[in-house]
């Protein structure tokens, strides 16, 4: 028996000699523990493909050299084999025993106890109750489970897939029926204003969600009082909160709406298409029917009526003319000067509006009223004759009307002769002089009353008899150019002197002025 044995260890050895990795593939299958399972079958004579010899430790690199996809998710944390701390770390071998036969079911899943929340798929809520087999297709591997919704549910999709396959969008895990409030504010149409309380079939009938037109027309256009006219952008106009509700901010536009304006509606301007219609902004482009001047006065409506009111409010700045408006001037009708409707060549001279009914021309010509009138009140005058005439009046002078000195008419000027004279009839007749000047005797004040003192004008005191002399008795020289003359008594007493040449022409050595016959002999 011994002999037996040995001999048959020879011829082992002898045959590993001569066979080489022929006689290791028979010796690995001789110890083999046992079949296959039948996805691995087709390697069940390559040992090398899961086993490196005396090498335990190659084994899990030999397995996801062939599991590709679990070395990646062990390499990306994903997946079970990724996100389980024990199936990221463990050997293959550790959980997934071979050679248990051909029907043997080596991933050893305990579905009782398997934590789903360690794949890329946690059940939550109502899918924590669905049996694994509702999700999970036999002889199918569970990670190419589908995980997108109407993957499980297109069946009952109401929408027929219309809206695509976010179901998760709108529905919760809960339950399938139980929709969350669907957040439009991500969609290119964010529901604000009335939109908000608008149900969803309102937009979306017949279950329409893709491709639906976003301007206002589509939906509105039923709406539209205007007909078209205004095109198709009613944003422009209209908002969300009330389509009733005109927000246009013509502030934008050239032409700013303000007073009447304001209140006057869009129609009432705008009476054809909007976009085609180009509107003039001057005035005249709408009020030329109003216009009363009937285009005479040009179209520069502005210059006189403004948008507060068209025919009241003429804001026409006449301080800007040749002729500014004061005093009651400026509440004068613009008729009562400008008789033409042109409104141009209207008089700037007082006379040519105020009839000279009470000077009747006396005072000059119509240019020279507003020496003493102005525009406050016609009837009122002021006239500074100190300053103006160069002759200020003074006492009887300041109760005279005007006509008593500027009594011709029509005259070339008003200004007249200043000398007392030119008034006042010369009750001297000349025998003070032809220019006399009465303002050395008389003054304004009473023209009767008279004052001269001659010692201090003439150097010549009046003494005596020389007293009541009137001013002729001395001066009767008529016409005279001058009213000096000799204070030598002889000039005056020549006729009345006796003596002759005898005693001299020195008078006053022997006469006095209190009486000619009087004598005051020297001693």
């Amino acid at each position: 028996m011994r002999t037996w044995v040995a001999v048959a260890i020879v011829a082992v050895a002898l045959f590993f000699v001569s066979n080489g990795a022929r006689a290791q593939g028979l010796i690995e299958q001789l110890v083999m523990p046992g079949p296959l399972v039948g996805n691995h079958a087709k390697w069940e004579g390559e040992c090398t493909k899961c086993h490196e010899p005396f090498s335990r430790k190659a084994q899990t690199a030999l397995c996801l050299d062939c599991h590709k996809d679990v070395a990646a998710d062990r390499e990306r944390r994903e997946g079970f084999h990724g996100r389980h701390p024990e199936a990221r770390a463990r050997d293959c071998v550790g959980c997934h025993t071979e050679h248990k036969g051909r029907a043997a079911d080596i991933s050893n899943l305990d579905r009782e106890r398997f934590d789903h929340g360690a794949t890329n798929y946690p059940l939550t809520d109502a899918h924590k109750k669905v049996d694994c087999a509702g999700c999970h297709e036999p002889n199918k591997s569970y990670r190419k489970t589908p995980t997108q919704c109407a993957d499980c549910h297109g069946k009952i999709d109401p929408h027929k897939g219309r809206l695509g396959d976010k179901c998760a969008d709108c529905h919760a895990p809960t339950a399938w029926r139980n929709v969350k409030p669907f957040d439009h504010g991500n969609t290119r149409f964010p529901l604000e204003g009335a939109h908000k309380d608008v149900a969803c079939k309102t937009c979306h009938a017949g279950e329409l969600y893709k491709d639906l037109a976003k301007d206002c027309i589509s939906c509105h256009r039923i709406q539209d009082v205007h007909g078209g006219r205004y095109g198709v952008k009613c944003e422009t106009c209209h908002d969300t909160t009330r389509w009733k509700d005109v927000t246009f901010d013509h502030s934008k536009t050239r032409f700013p709406l303000h007073g009447a304006h304001a209140s006057v509606r869009c129609d009432a301007c705008h009476t054809g298409e909007l976009y085609a219609e180009k509107l003039g902004t001057d005035c005249v482009s709408c009020h030329r029917a109003q216009d009363p001047h009937k285009g005479q006065l040009g179209d520069k409506c502005e210059r006189c009526h403004n948008d507060q009111d068209w025919q009241r409010n003429i804001n026409f700045n006449h301080n800007k003319t040749k002729f500014p408006l004061v005093g009651a001037h400026a509440t004068a009708l613009c008729e009562a000067c400008h008789v033409s409707k042109k409104f141009t060549g209207a008089p700037t001279l007082c006379a040519r509006c105020h009839e000279d009914s009470y000077h009747k021309g006396r005072l000059g010509a119509a240019s020279q009223c507003g020496q003493c009138h102005d525009s406050v009140d016609w009837k009122r005058w002021r006239f500074d004759h100190s300053r103006q005439a160069n002759y200020p009046l003074t006492g009887a002078h300041v109760k005279l009307v005007c006509e008593k000195c500027h009594a011709n008419p029509n005259p070339p000027t008003l200004r007249l002769a200043t000398a007392c004279i030119a008034c006042h009839k010369d009750f001297h007749q000349s025998y003070l002089g032809v220019d006399p000047k009465c303002e050395a005797c008389h003054n304004t004040v009473a023209w009767p009353q008279w004052r001269f003192d001659h010692r201090k004008l003439t150097g010549f005191p009046l003494i005596g008899g020389h007293v009541p002399l009137t001013c002729e008795k001395c001066h009767n020289v008529k016409g005279a150019t001058t009213l000096k003359i000799a204070t030598t008594c002889v000039s005056c007493h020549k006729k009345d002197n006796p003596h002759g040449m005898a005693f001299g022409l020195a008078c006053e050595r022997c006469h006095d002025a209190i009486n000619w016959r009087h004598l005051t002999l020297p001693p």
